[in-house]
């Protein structure tokens, strides 16, 4: 049996191939792939004559790899007319080629192979538009919610109290367990791990000024904020997403009911109202941690360490740390609200949202720590 080969060439200002051999899977049809994707895609808008007098055999894949280089991936059409171009055709061969012509689909041509170094290139630029085009996008979600607040200053009888108080007591009172044991273990490690570097230096009574100046300006709020980030800021997104999917925000907009108003408001300023009681039981708990830790395992007496907390530790340290707390609570609503607003009609995307906005919320309270830090240390405060 003779292999499948072909020859091509140019006559009267078009193109032609002389197929030759058994035009079969198992005699090398698999070979010429390569060949002959080249010069279909080579032949594109050009005339076209396949000549298959010296075809002894052929089978369907050899009779759709025919169709395919006649058809050139879609730049000759020979719809209605599937044996156009081809000659010297048996009825066997006619055949097969109107029956693999019903089956046909426009191929996809290989795309173009970049260097490794372009495509991260690429990937990098095309991260940091999509980084911009959010930036703006939560911007504008932002004025529109600063806007809202103003006017249900104005107008109070647009505020809801009821789904405010509510979103209390979820964001914050049902968080309250979880942020005391935090906070107290975080001021006991921190007064255990500066206990042993200070103790080198027989300095391990100033583990009380560490405690207290780390968490009420620090870990307090900072910590409370993060747990919260990931607690409510994508529990905000989960549930105004799930309505969203439901359509039940385009069943609010039809009753005329504002979505900002009923969703977006309530949640944003029951965080801002919990967020900073929280920073401050944090802040307590922490130091009360670091307490213990002093008096069981560095003998620090309960009564030196309340005593020299309150003669050297400044209550600016902890206004310090409360200031932040509203901001990093607009924040985190904000960014919740906001991806589940942007939420389209699949779960997938729920998910992708919510994991957005933790990601969101906790770069921007790092942020914003860093800015207030930098605030500070400029006014010597």
């Amino acid at each position: 049996m003779v292999m499948a080969s072909f020859e091509t060439g140019e006559r009267g200002g078009g193109l032609f191939m002389v197929a030759r051999g058994a035009w079969t899977l198992e005699n090398g049809l698999g070979a010429l792939d390569d060949q002959l994707r080249h010069f279909g895609a080579q032949s594109l808008d050009r005339t076209l004559e396949i000549d298959l007098k010296d075809v002894s055999e052929l089978d369907t894949a050899g009779a759709m790899v025919l169709q395919r280089v006649m058809r050139a991936c879609g730049g000759r059409l020979t719809e209605g007319q599937v044996l156009r171009g081809f000659t010297n055709m048996g009825p066997h061969h006619s055949t097969l080629l109107e029956q693999a012509a019903e089956h046909m689909a426009p191929c996809d041509m290989d795309p173009p192979k970049r260097k490794s170094f372009i495509l991260v290139l690429d990937r990098l630029g095309r991260g940091t538009e999509q980084v911009g085009q959010d930036a703006l996008s939560i911007l504008s979600f932002v004025g529109a919610v600063l806007s809202r607040i103003g006017g249900a200053i104005l107008r109070p009888d647009r505020f809801r109290m009821t789904p405010m108080v509510h979103h209390m007591e979820e964001a914050g009172l049902n968080a309250t367990l979880i942020v005391g044991l935090m906070s107290f273990l975080i001021g006991a490690v921190v007064a255990f791990m500066g206990a042993r570097v200070l103790a080198e230096f027989g300095a391990e009574v100033f583990s009380v000024e560490l405690v207290g100046i780390s968490v009420m300006r620090e870990f307090g709020v900072l910590l409370t904020a993060i747990l919260l980030a990931g607690r409510s800021g994508s529990a905000f997104t989960a549930q105004i997403g799930s309505m969203k999917l439901r359509e039940e925000i385009d069943a609010m907009e039809v009753m005329g009911i504002a979505p900002l108003d009923a969703l977006v408001i309530p949640r944003v300023l029951a965080l801002i109202l919990t967020l900073p009681v929280l920073a401050f039981l944090a802040a307590f708990l922490g130091i009360l941690g670091g307490g213990v830790v002093g008096w069981l395992a560095l003998d620090i007496p309960p009564t030196l360490f309340m005593i020299r907390t309150q003669e050297i530790v400044a209550i600016d340290h902890l206004v310090v740390g409360l200031v932040k707390a509203p901001f990093f609570a607009f924040a985190i609503a904000v960014v919740g609200c906001y991806n589940g607003m942007m939420v389209e009609n699949s779960a997938e995307d729920l998910g992708r949202r919510t994991t957005m906005a933790v990601v969101q919320s906790l770069f921007l309270v790092i942020l914003i720590d860093a800015l207030f830090a930098i605030f500070f240390l400029e006014l010597g405060v």
